[in-house]
């Protein structure tokens, strides 16, 4: 056990005394120690998927004589492709199974088994799991279905599943799932029930749905896409997308990662292992479920932008490195560029076309995919005008228009590819009646591109033409632009540093957790102004001089303390969206003026029933540009942290950037300049320049506050004024709820 504590990174005291060996350590995670529990997670993961994918032996428990069933379609597609070690088929009835005589049991076979393939009725899955544990079987696929997909008595099966293994050592895909392959010719695996094995290739691709997945290997294979391996995860109760990005990650014969998930089992993790695996290789992901039906039960501003749709998500991809993709045929058009091209070295893209009209919409495309299409340089258009008809066009999209022959394409080609000007050709052609498709596809493909400048072709025909490949070819320019955009930005993202995690000073840690003891001793929900501004202190948080008080008369007096002129808002349970319910009152000067603000809002607000326990009197904030900082701790992302547009117009203009914490100083310094409304506190129309680096600052703090304090359920600073002088935080409001711990390193 020492052995164990010492290899997981703990800082060890050992003592011997009689009898008794005594070991301090600390039980906070130190980097070490995260670092060592992730690699060894890592290390457990390949070893786990190898034993899946690369396997010693094949049990198939319900091998079927009938071809049409699942178990019979399993076993002979093992058989079919040719998968070079034992195949064992397992049938209570015995006898001979597809020319291979079938055992009675997993117990029977003479030999170690490495793989079982289970495909037997819901109600015998748990003894079938058994037995393969008696048998010593390291890993367990189970496509029955009938789980945790069917209600409270599947998730009890499912649950019962997970005992077996997790008892035995034994790692499970599934349960409800279509199966796994490897197309390896070392190990030719098909342990699908799919009717297509798919062409070799360096595209590892995983599905929570099973059919999807037959359809996808179907396309694959049409669009001659190849697969290094495949894996259908169903119920995920065990094996998921972040063992598999780990395995692919060792896998010398994978170059891209396609995910397609309809949900995440623990995001946070996802996030870690993707952002270190995008740095190797492409993670191109579908994530169903844009839609706001799970919207959060939130009432403050940040949570309800939150709340209107999947931007969590898109955060998570973002920060990861991974390319999101709308639709499936998106995720196609991206992967072939990304098995078959280098990626690109910026965003600048040169269109050759033989077609104006199709020219203009790639432009146009391009330009929405944040590509550039920059004017090509009068000596590069001088020479390419000798290579081209008198009525061809030179700019950028090149118009070689419709007589263009394929020495021209060629030629056209090599120049401009040659030239320095583009990161990316973008060739498209149209047939004419002169010009044969084949012969331009010939021309195309022999072209001379120097290495970095990426290639991709647009043949607009009904008729696939072949020929091309390596360069990708699509069929509409549109296709083309959008998954030349997605390799842009994901190179753009790999080029960029890694960012790291801020040292802060003056953090407080201990007297916040007092802070929110005290707060969470009268239950969860919104705390009481004045703890509020103990916890944002003890993360040197600023806000604006403020007084608290009980009585209109209270409030006079605190106004002629803070000097100058104050803001007067009511504070009570009733009155979260305080501007709307009339309890604000600016620039008010002077006791008197105070007093009688006071005292009016109080009758009016008592007379809607929402009459005010106090009065919160603030100095005056200096002039600038209203933002909104804010957090919503999310059940399975953990907290999420949006920045933007602030006020009362937040929720109408909905500009907001959002990043699942902790926060990077790269993080803080891209949220608020990745906002439409950021000229403004750039110094938009000559309006002066605002302190951007102080709310990169706030950022970074209140990351740190609600990534050390789970009780924070919602956190809301708005407005939160940046001027040129610094930022102010004007109105801030903070949710407790009961903690939620995040899983340590290693859990799934």
């Amino acid at each position: 056990m020492i052995d164990v504590f010492r290899d997981s990174g703990f800082p060890l005291r050992i003592q011997s005394s009689a009898g008794e060996i005594k070991v301090e350590f600390p039980t906070s995670l130190t980097p070490d120690a995260r670092s060592r529990f992730e690699d060894r997670d890592r290390l457990s993961a390949v070893s786990a998927l190898r034993s899946f994918l690369r396997p010693a032996s094949v049990a198939v428990v319900g091998a079927s004589r009938n071809p049409e069933s699942i178990g019979g379609q399993v076993l002979h597609n093992l058989l079919s492709t040719g998968y070079r070690g034992p195949i064992h088929a397992i049938n209570p009835a015995g006898g001979v199974i597809q020319g291979l005589t079938a055992l009675t049991s997993i117990g029977e076979v003479s030999g170690p088994v490495e793989l079982a393939v289970v495909v037997v009725p819901k109600e015998a899955v748990a003894t079938m799991a058994r037995d393969c544990a008696a048998k010593g079987v390291r890993s367990l696929v189970v496509i029955s279905s009938g789980f945790s997909e069917t209600g409270a008595d599947g998730a009890a099966r499912q649950a019962e599943l997970m005992e077996i293994c997790r008892g035995s050592g034994m790692r499970l895909i599934g349960p409800n799932c279509m199966g796994i392959l490897n197309t390896d010719s070392a190990v030719r695996l098909n342990a699908t029930f799919g009717p297509n094995f798919p062409p070799p290739g360096r595209v590892g691709f995983m599905s929570q749905s099973g059919a999807l997945g037959l359809a996808v290997i179907d396309h694959a294979k049409a669009l001659g896409i190849g697969l290094s391996s495949f894996v259908s995860v169903g119920n995920k109760a065990d094996v998921s997308g972040n063992d598999l990005l780990q395995y692919w990650e060792e896998d010398p014969g994978t170059d891209v990662c396609v995910l397609y998930l309809e949900s995440f089992g623990n995001p946070r993790k996802f996030a870690r292992v993707a952002r270190r695996v995008s740095r190797r290789m492409p993670i191109v992901a579908v994530k169903s479920g844009r839609s706001s039906a799970g919207a959060r039960a939130t009432s403050s501003h940040t949570g309800a932008l939150l709340a209107a749709s999947d931007v969590t998500v898109d955060a998570l991809f973002r920060q990861a490195g991974v390319i999101r993709t709308d639709t499936l045929s998106e995720l196609f058009d991206a992967v072939r560029l990304l098995a078959n091209q280098a990626l690109p070295g910026g965003p600048r893209v040169a269109i050759v076309t033989n077609a104006g009209g199709p020219g203009i919409l790639c432009a146009d495309t391009c330009e929405s995919a944040g590509l550039q299409v920059p004017e090509l340089s009068a000596q590069l258009r001088a020479q390419l005008r000798p290579l081209l008809a008198q009525e061809a066009s030179t700019a950028n999209p090149v118009d070689m228009i419709a007589s263009a022959a394929p020495d021209q394409y060629r030629a056209v080609i090599e120049a401009v590819a040659a030239s320095g000007e583009a990161d990316a050709v973008i060739v498209i052609f149209i047939p004419p009646l002169a010009v044969a498709s084949e012969q331009v596809a010939a021309a195309i493909r022999s072209s001379r591109i120097p290495a970095g400048v990426t290639m991709l072709s647009v043949f607009m025909s009904s008729e696939r033409v072949g020929g091309l490949d390596p360069i990708p070819t699509y069929t509409f320019p549109e296709e083309a632009a959008i998954a030349l955009g997605h390799a842009a930005h994901y190179a753009a993202w790999r080029r960029a540093p890694e960012g790291r995690l801020p040292s802060l000073e003056g953090i407080r840690t201990d007297e916040a957790k007092a802070v929110l003891a005290t707060a969470l001793a009268s239950g969860a929900g919104w705390i009481d102004p004045p703890l509020v501004d103990q916890l944002l202190a003890c993360y040197g948080i600023p806000l604006i001089e403020s007084r608290l008080v009980d009585s209109p008369l209270e409030a006079a007096r605190a106004a002629g303390a803070l000097k100058g002129p104050v803001a007067l808002k009511a504070v009570g349970p009733a009155l979260l969206h305080k501007t709307e319910a009339g309890a604000v009152r600016l620039g008010l000067k002077g006791r008197t003026a105070v007093l009688r603000a006071a005292g009016e809002m109080e009758v009016i607000l008592r007379g809607d029933g929402r009459a005010p326990t106090g009065f919160m009197v603030q100095r005056m904030a200096p002039a600038g540009v209203e933002m909104l900082v804010g957090v919503v701790n999310d059940p399975s992302f953990g907290p999420v942290l949006a920045c933007g547009a602030g006020g009362t117009a937040t929720e109408l203009l909905k500009d907001i950037a959002v990043r699942i914490t902790p926060l990077t100083e790269d993080d803080a310094r891209a949220l608020p300049r990745s906002l439409a409304t950021f000229p403004l506190l750039d110094g938009y129309r000559g309006a002066p320049k605002t302190d951007v680096q102080a709310l990169e600052q706030l950022l970074l703090r209140v990351s740190a506050l609600v990534e050390s304090n789970p009780e924070v359920a919602e956190l809301d600073l708005n407005p939160v004024i940046v001027h040129p002088g610094g930022v102010a935080v004007v109105d801030a409001r903070v949710r407790l709820g009961s903690a939620q711990s995040q899983p340590l390193p290693g859990v799934r």
